[in-house]
């Protein structure tokens, strides 16, 4: 049951992260908001989950998995049922606030317990890389039932079934049995261990990848029309921004191809450092290619490898700092996903402050540099 639990967690921190772009098209309507206020639901959804994902972990680490998970998917589960029957502004903003709230209860539950209950604690960044893939349906699915619903019902019933859905969980939550909790917790030790190499450098690597990820899920959409655009002058746009959308499912897929494939290497845990920095070598390639195309199969088949190779990064991360660094790790987790997050928040913003007045693909050269530092931080993180 705990198995359970923990692959829920993870396909509900999916469904959290895919909710405001999912409904956005009946978000702003039903608040009368524009584009500029609608950002700042998600900014305030980002910057929350970077401020708790520090103290649900440590958290975690002093009552157990079985608390912090059921206030993970019932606080998840409230939040988006006030997004659906708020009125106002105000109470969408504070639906976005609490709701990052449960998702690190969710994102700390999930990423701490896969690693223990899958392939029996033996190879963490294999049961990361396998659990993480219930991530990807999460992000992956609630687009499409989204879609879905709004065609059979009412914005406020549409919310109301993503927000039973957040919800069920919680029982299965309530009826497992946990692995326990280290004895001996002591707050003050958790916190010192959080300026050890292994987490700062693990944190660092979160930093690039999650810039990365993040840059390119918000930022594929644009470059596919571009390249469209440029290729099919005589397109309608219709059809060519849904050939551009249809390119972050591609990248969705990939990443949850890659998880299963990494998922499936018995030495992704021992050899895990290695292959990060061999995915910055990759990235900074495919990059490079990336930034030049001209033609559209090339930049389907580019932006698949870059959803290949971005898949397993983040578990596999994980994965490896649980190996080397097992004490309390709801506190060192929350605290390297944290220093990610604020990779997520800066990246994206900066490319697009770089693609003003230019292109897109001019702005996705700024992740060049971050890959090759991805890179020479997976050579680090294999010696320490």
């Amino acid at each position: 049951m705990a198995t359970i639990v923990a692959l829920l967690s993870v396909f509900g921190l999916g469904m959290v992260f895919a909710l405001l772009g999912s409904v956005s098209v009946k978000l702003m309507p039903q608040l009368k908001i524009d584009q500029g206020k609608f950002g700042s639901l998600i900014s305030a959804l980002f910057l929350t989950c970077l401020v708790a994902s520090l103290f649900i972990g440590v958290i975690t680490d002093s009552v157990g998995y079985k608390p912090v998970a059921i206030f993970g998917f019932v606080m998840s589960a409230l939040c988006v049922f006030l997004l659906a029957n708020g009125k106002s502004y105000g109470n969408a903003l504070l639906a976005c606030i609490l709701l990052g709230v449960g998702a690190m209860a969710m994102n700390t539950v999930g990423n701490t317990l896969i690693p223990v209950v899958l392939f029996g604690g033996e190879n963490p960044a294999g049961a990361s890389n396998l659990g993480n893939v219930f991530f990807g349906l999460g992000l992956f699915l609630t687009p499409l039932l989204v879609s879905f619903l709004f065609r059979k019902m009412t914005y406020a019933k549409t919310l109301s079934v993503l927000a039973l859905i957040l919800l069920v969980p919680a029982i299965f939550a309530i009826m497992a049995n946990f692995p326990d909790i280290a004895a001996g917790f002591s707050v003050s030790a958790a916190l010192s261990g959080l300026i050890e190499p292994v987490v700062l450098v693990a944190g660092l690597i979160l930093f690039c990848y999650m810039w990365v990820e993040t840059s390119l899920t918000n930022w594929i959409p644009p470059f596919g029309k571009e390249v469209i655009s440029a290729v099919k002058t005589d397109a309608k746009a219709d059809a060519v921004d849904a050939s551009a959308q249809r390119l972050l499912s591609l990248f969705a897929v990939a990443m949850m191809v890659g998880r299963l494939i990494a998922s499936q290497i018995p030495v992704i845990t021992e050899y895990g450092s290695w292959f990060i920095a061999g995915a910055g070598l990759i990235f900074v390639i495919i990059i490079l290619l990336i930034v030049s195309t001209k033609s559209i199969p090339q930049m389907r088949v580019l932006v698949f490898l870059s959803g290949l190779i971005a898949g397993p990064c983040f578990p596999t991360v994980v994965g490896v700092t649980i190996s080397k660094h097992p004490d309390n790790f709801g506190t060192v987790f929350g605290a390297i996903f944290a220093i990610g997050l604020l990779g997520a928040t800066i990246g994206p913003k900066a490319i697009g402050n770089l693609a003003k007045g230019a292109t897109v693909q001019k702005g996705l050269k700024l992740m060049i540099p971050v890959c090759a530092a991805m890179l020479i931080l997976g050579v680090v993180f294999g010696y320490i």
